[in-house]
């Protein structure tokens, strides 16, 4: 490959660790990515490992990770024997699984949250004989707090459900070359 080609290839995957890091995903994660989608086919761990220049066990743990956020998968092909890696070629896609795994994972955290909090609020109104109006108050903004709070993880849901369906698409459209919108 040419050099000046090749020093284009870098740019591209190093803008796609930038666009990765957004998402708190790891620089390594991201520069696995790009290098599987700059490569325009699958790859396999060695192929990876070399490219990278990481162990074919950190390649390995890496590809993992990109698959738990749904960013890589698993392909076969007839007369390889490897495992090969394949990475979304469409940046919408990409965006959609890392946003939506993002923020299902905070969603879940939350609700566990949630449920202790919950629990520790209703915990202390029953003993509201034993409070302060002040406390008594303070308990119940806590609560509005939580509910509010319940409701912002609900849109997020409803949300992540318009992004996964393709839904969002009917709202905020892919934008198409030279267009003027």
């Amino acid at each position: 490959m040419d050099e000046q080609v090749y020093g284009v290839k870098q740019q591209f995957i190093e803008k796609l660790i930038d666009n990765m890091h957004a998402f708190g995903v790891s620089p390594t994660v991201g520069r696995v990515l790009g290098t599987i989608y700059m490569n325009r086919e699958p790859m396999m761990l060695d192929e990876l490992s070399v490219e990278t220049g990481m162990s074919k066990m950190r390649m390995s743990q890496v590809v993992r990770e990109m698959m738990e956020l749904n960013i890589a998968e698993r392909v076969f092909k007839p007369g390889i024997r490897k495992d090969l890696y394949q990475v979304e070629q469409d940046y919408y896609e990409t965006f959609i699984s890392l946003f939506t795994s993002t923020w299902q994972k905070a969603i879940k955290r939350n609700k566990q949250f949630e449920q202790k909090l919950m629990r520790n609020l209703k915990e202390i109104q029953e003993k509201q004989a034993e409070l302060s109006a002040e406390d008594e108050q303070l308990i119940n903004d806590y609560l509005e707090e939580a509910y509010e709070w319940m409701d912002y993880y609900d849109w997020i849901r409803r949300l992540i459900a318009h992004f996964e369906s393709g839904e969002i698409f009917k709202y905020v459209p892919k934008n198409r070359r030279n267009s003027n919108e």
